[in-house]
């Protein structure tokens, strides 16, 4: 049975998850660099010892209730494509390993502006686990 491992965190109450094999770490927050006439999900640049990472605001990504940046928010970092990305996420959670079995696709009533940088989702036990494509995310960052 073929399985995959999700580092998993919350936004806005909800569950999501990245494929583990793109998250290079996952740190408390640090100073952001503004970046002038950027979208509002692109909450700027920070730098991670040298790396230049952008800082994507999952909430105002998929258009959610905006929450400042706290010492609860946690910066999901992967690397997709040579390019480093900093998912700005309201808490970390566990990592799992889910059998490919209990994936779907992305259901048709998920709205566009999210949909289109999910590649799925998994029920898990009492809840589902809605899967950030990074590569979509990435192409779309890009364009």
């Amino acid at each position: 049975m073929n399985t995959n491992q999700f580092s998993t965190f919350m936004v806005d109450g909800r569950y999501y998850g990245v494929n583990v094999k793109l998250v290079q770490e996952i740190t408390r927050p640090m100073p952001i660099t503004k970046v002038p006439l950027s979208p509002v999900f692109i909450h700027g640049l920070i730098n991670l010892r040298g790396q230049i990472a952008t800082a994507v605001g999952v909430r105002e990504l998929f258009n959610l209730k905006s929450a400042p940046i706290d010492e609860s928010s946690v910066y999901v970092v992967c690397k997709c494509d040579g390019l480093l990305l900093s998912l700005v996420v309201d808490e970390i959670a566990d990592v799992l390993e889910l059998e490919d079995t209990d994936f779907e696709e992305t259901p048709e009533t998920v709205k566009s502006n999210v949909g289109q940088f999910m590649s799925g989702v998994y029920k898990i036990q009492n809840d589902i686990l809605s899967v950030i494509d990074i590569k979509k995310l990435v192409d779309f960052l890009n364009k």
